[in-house]
């Protein structure tokens, strides 16, 4: 029974994760849309931001499994 709520727990980061690289990954896209000329500043702060978003998601994951020790 715990292992199947630290599943869900590392599904739902996962989740959110996807859905988070994908608002910024559209957004930087309607920006570079909008102003070409900061491409690549705006390219940057995307790369930055995903990563963040990555690394907060690996950290939910961590914690989901980490909790399945039912000692």
């Amino acid at each position: 029974m715990v292992g199947s709520i630290a599943a869900i727990g590392a599904g739902l980061a996962v989740i959110g994760a996807g859905i988070g690289i994908g608002q910024v990954g559209g957004k930087a896209m309607e920006g570079i849309a909008r102003q070409p000329e900061a491409a690549s500043k705006i390219q940057t702060a995307m790369i930055i931001a995903a990563a963040l978003i990555e690394g907060a998601a690996l950290f939910g994951v961590v914690v989901a499994f980490l909790g399945n020790n039912p000692a």
